[in-house]
């Protein structure tokens, strides 16, 4: 099975923020060629994640306040601290716990060329440290090649 590997470059404006990526991974499929295949978006952040979900405007806030709700920004959390490593403070700890539970990556099928997914399926890139320049790599594997 032959692979692609293409990265893509966000910039987000929110410090947490939930950005529709399904189009650019469409088009990353269509410029492929792959006709049969699978698709995978990885995150390149500990911030930040990937995820499938209906692309509704309610649900995008429904979802942002369940996890700032279930992560609140004021609790006492070890990592909001000096990091001599660093030379700076961890101020984040809320982006790394979020992206835990949202994930860090989705997969879907490329069938005749084209992305696999459910009517309701948007493919989502989640800030939840930004604003911030951000990577996500889109990676196809295609069925019908193999390594020579």
């Amino acid at each position: 099975m032959a692979k692609q590997v293409v990265y893509q470059t966000i910039w987000t404006d929110q410090y947490t923020q939930m950005v529709n990526i399904t189009k650019q991974i469409e088009e990353v499929v269509q410029s492929s060629g792959v006709q049969n295949g699978m698709v995978t978006v990885l995150s390149m952040h500990t911030t930040a994640g990937i995820t499938v979900n209906e692309g509704l405007e309610c649900l995008e806030q429904d979802i942002d306040e369940f996890l700032t709700k279930l992560v609140p920004e004021s609790a006492p959390y070890h990592h909001a601290r000096l990091l001599p490593d660093y030379g700076s403070t961890a101020g984040n700890p809320t982006g790394h716990l979020k992206a835990m539970l949202v994930g860090n990556h989705c997969h879907l099928l490329i069938q005749n060329g084209v992305l696999e997914k459910g009517s309701a399926q948007e493919v989502y890139f989640y800030e939840f440290d930004g604003p911030s320049k951000r990577t996500y790599c889109v990676i196809l594997e295609d069925f019908d090649k193999t390594f020579s």
